[in-house]
């Protein structure tokens, strides 16, 4: 069923899908379906000044090969334009931390591939990827099935019931009854068992409060609520 957190301090049951994997595990037997894990990774925002959205994009990107997502499932939107940008210090690199030194840093930057950059960061084309719509998208869609489990990390700047992209124009935000259309959408397609939802921005619960479905198998969790800001921790 659908649930919404706000903040990080409700750790949700086990679902059924994990625990028939801890079942398997221990007997030694196999599922006759395996569920493949596939996510989605968008930095909405532009400008030097944003580096830390592309940033936590790219580090969540090595999170997620380091235990075992293939690359090819994973689909990543950003502008592009930080890692090379005249202000930055350290050209071609991102750090989303603030090491003691270089010596210790690690650049997220460095093999963070980008399916969708610059000008195809736009709501539509985010909305198309999630609902496997590649004739809209003009490159990789999510190819999931009703077995498999989604996850999607969206960071960027918001608004009471919106989301931004990049430029910040009227025809730039998402708003989130058309979010909760498309992971409707999605569900009605057979393209999740359950999915995962991360959401950075500020007032981003309310993209989710009052309006998920609780009959949706959707976990989403906000960095903020529906009236507070949400800040950055590091390279803000």
């Amino acid at each position: 069923q659908g649930r919404f957190f706000s903040g990080f301090a409700a750790v949700p049951p086990l679902s059924p899908a994990i625990m028939l994997k801890l079942v398997a595990s221990v007997l030694g037997l196999a599922t006759s379906v395996v569920a493949e894990e596939w996510a989605v990774l968008v930095a909405g925002s532009n400008g030097f000044y944003n580096y830390r959205h592309q940033a936590d994009v790219c580090h969540a990107y090595h999170v997620l090969v380091a235990r075992g997502l293939a690359p090819e499932r994973i689909i990543t939107m950003m502008y592009d334009d930080v890692a090379h940008s005249v202000h930055n210090p350290f050209k071609g690199k991102l750090y989303n931390y603030p090491w003691a030194s270089l010596d210790q840093a690690k650049d997220v930057y460095a093999g963070c591939k980008v399916d969708y950059s610059g000008n195809d960061v736009t709501p539509a084309k985010f909305l198309s990827v999630l609902t496997g719509d590649a004739a809209v998208a003009g490159g990789r869609v999510l190819n999931s099935k009703a077995s498999d489990h989604v996850f999607i990390n969206f960071v960027d700047h918001g608004a009471v019931g919106l989301i931004a992209f990049p430029d910040g124009s009227k025809e730039r935000v998402l708003h989130a009854r058309q979010l909760i259309a498309a992971l409707w959408k999605m569900y009605h397609r057979g393209m999740y068992k359950q999915l995962v939802f991360f959401l950075e921005t500020c007032e981003s619960g309310s993209m989710f409060e009052g309006i998920l479905p609780g009959s949706l198998p959707v976990y989403a969790m906000t960095a903020a609520n529906a009236r507070e800001s949400s800040w950055g921790t590091f390279c803000n």
